[in-house]
């Protein structure tokens, strides 16, 4: 990728603080956004108890909440070109506040929804100021920055299952939901390093952000389209939305190179790669966790407690896994990592379907998600920081994590949908092809020219 994709005028970080650190402080900052999908899957049947509504319903708490933090994440990385990393912050956390009151009181689901996408979106600034700040480190310091990182973020997902366990039944769901709030308790440790971060001041392309987002959400209505008992006629009007946003979207992608999604970075091989071995992944765990919960509950008469204490091990194994991660980041070696894992992550997820999904398979798929998750993070934001210029990192890194978080939201549609009919273990077989698809494309060499 050429400096001609350079927005902003960013300079790498040159704080007097330890690589180790500031990994640790920028895990911290992220953590708490997986929450949004780990915590809350766990949560999800009482969820849809409390409120009344279908599992399949109940869905859209997850995937409402995965399409917004992606487009979050894309929209926050752009705007802090523009505004800086500090602001870009402090937006974050105005949202967050804003998003856990509404779902703290959300009487009814839609109201929670709205209450999910705004914690999301404001989850979104988070995710993306703490991943450009990481990737602005200088490269001799990155792999240590990375590595902490990941450490730190999947030791947030081995606690997210139990804290969704814990928190739902001793306080109650409701808390639960709005947990990734808790980044910002800190934000504070890593408002120094941001302000590091120069913005440009060039102004952000909305338009092109709206058509991303706006596609984003058609298909998801699509996919989820026979759960939600949608019309015939709301589904062609649908399409039709969808079509015509993505259609006006490539247009602008050729008359405005430098726009939201940057022509050279929308036909670069490496980064197309990226976005569909994330996605993959993503959407592989983000099913696992609308999916495993509502099995052991319903199914197995598991208490919610008892499966986030189930789910805690395997996840704490994501947190060794990423350490390993860390020390290839950049390397061959890491995809090769990133490979292996997402292709136990989709044969033991394929297993759980077509053998019934007993409990101890279950989890064991759950457990390769969270190493899958943790591995993938850490590879792919390695690689894409190898291949680009500082000053266009954060749009780069923030589209990078929209695809992963449209994945995920795809994954959580898909079960939803595929359970209507078939059940939700069975449904487990269809997630399986995402992360499958994923671990064959990690296999797979990119040129270094790409």
């Amino acid at each position: 990728m050429t400096a001609s994709l350079a927005q902003p005028t960013a300079t790498p970080l040159t704080a007097p603080i330890s690589a180790g650190s500031r990994g640790l402080r920028l895990g911290t900052l992220y953590g708490p956004a997986v929450f949004g999908v780990t915590a809350a899957g766990v949560a999800l049947p009482a969820t849809a108890v409390a409120l009344d509504v279908s599992p399949a319903a109940a869905v859209w708490v997850l995937t409402a909440h995965a399409l917004a933090l992606g487009i979050g994440t894309a929209l926050a990385g752009r705007l802090s070109d523009t505004w800086g990393l500090r602001t870009t912050l402090l937006a974050g956390a105005i949202l967050l506040l804003v998003g856990a009151g509404v779902c703290v009181a959300a009487p009814d689901l839609g109201t929670l929804v709205v209450g999910r996408l705004i914690l999301a979106a404001g989850s979104g600034a988070i995710t993306s100021s703490a991943l450009i700040l990481a990737a602005l480190t200088e490269p001799a310091h990155r792999p240590t920055v990375l590595a902490r990182l990941g450490a730190t973020m999947a030791v947030f997902s081995a606690a997210a299952t139990l804290a969704g366990g814990v928190v739902t039944a001793a306080m109650s769901w409701r808390v639960t939901v709005a947990l990734p709030a808790l980044s910002l308790f800190a934000i504070p440790a890593c408002l120094r390093m941001a302000r590091s971060a120069r913005a440009s001041g060039k102004r952000a392309d909305v338009g092109g952000a709206a058509l991303l987002a706006t596609s984003a959400a058609a298909l998801l209505v699509l996919i989820q389209g026979p759960a939600l008992g949608i019309s015939a006629t709301a589904v062609g009007l649908v399409a039709a939305v969808l079509v015509g946003a993505a259609g006006i979207l490539i247009v602008r992608i050729r008359r405005h190179p430098n726009g939201f999604v940057p022509h050279l970075l929308a036909t670069n091989r490496a980064f197309g790669k990226a976005a569909a071995i994330g996605a993959g992944v993503y959407g592989g765990l983000f099913g696992v966790m609308y999916s495993v919960p509502q099995i052991l509950v319903n199914t197995f008469g598991w208490a919610v407690l008892g499966v986030g204490v189930a789910l805690l091990p395997g996840a704490f194994a994501g947190a060794v896994v990423s350490r390993v991660a860390g020390s290839l980041a950049g390397t061959d070696g890491g995809m090769r990592l990133l490979a292996a894992v997402a292709g136990a992550f989709g044969v033991v997820l394929l297993g759980a379907g077509i053998g019934g999904g007993s409990p101890v398979v279950l989890i064991a798929a759950a457990s390769f998600g969270f190493a899958a998750l943790a591995v993938t993070q850490i590879t792919l934001t390695a690689q894409m920081s190898s291949r680009i210029p500082a000053a266009a990192r954060g749009g780069t890194l923030g589209l990078l994590n929209l695809a992963f978080f449209v994945g995920g939201a795809v994954g959580t549609a898909v079960a939803g949908a595929v359970s209507q009919s078939v059940g939700t273990t069975y449904a487990l077989a269809y997630i399986a092809v995402l992360p499958i698809t994923a671990a064959a494309l990690a296999s797979l060499r990119t040129p270094s020219s790409s």
